[in-house]
């Protein structure tokens, strides 16, 4: 497998993961959509304003997160650090709608109210199938 081709591939095509944190040693997981920019090797995923995961990555930067496969096994998961991002939805808009094109809705509606997340991580371990699985360095 070259993982590099697949961990792109499933971080272009999957749509959402489940992101974890941790306040107190008391975990908490949600689903929610994604883009990865692979340029800066950064995962970017918004959130409502006074959320609890808002609140939660405040106390705690530290996360983990899996992509959430619709067929099959691939998915992508990672342990990194998440950030309130310089960019603004707006900025990343048409990565969003391209890859979900209701989160158009989203963000027309609600976008002033949307705060955008970065995730940064260093390794990720890709898995194909159960019995290919690797892990790569970004």
């Amino acid at each position: 497998m070259d993982v590099k081709k697949e961990f792109l591939k499933i971080m272009s095509e999957q749509k959402e993961i489940a992101l974890a944190t941790s306040v107190n040693n008391i975990p908490n997981v949600r689903i929610v959509n994604f883009v990865f920019d692979s340029t800066n090797n950064t995962l970017y995923f918004a959130s409502f304003k006074d959320n609890d995961k808002i609140k939660e990555m405040e106390s705690n930067f530290h996360i983990a997160f899996t992509t959430i496969p619709h067929s099959g096994n691939e998915h992508v998961k990672a342990k990194g650090l998440v950030q309130k991002s310089t960019r603004t939805i707006f900025e990343v808009a048409d990565q969003f709608i391209a890859k979900v094109p209701g989160y158009k809705n989203t963000i027309e509606f609600a976008g002033e109210s949307l705060v955008l997340f970065e995730i940064r991580f260093d390794t990720a371990i890709v898995t194909k199938d159960l019995e290919t699985i690797q892990t790569i360095e970004l």
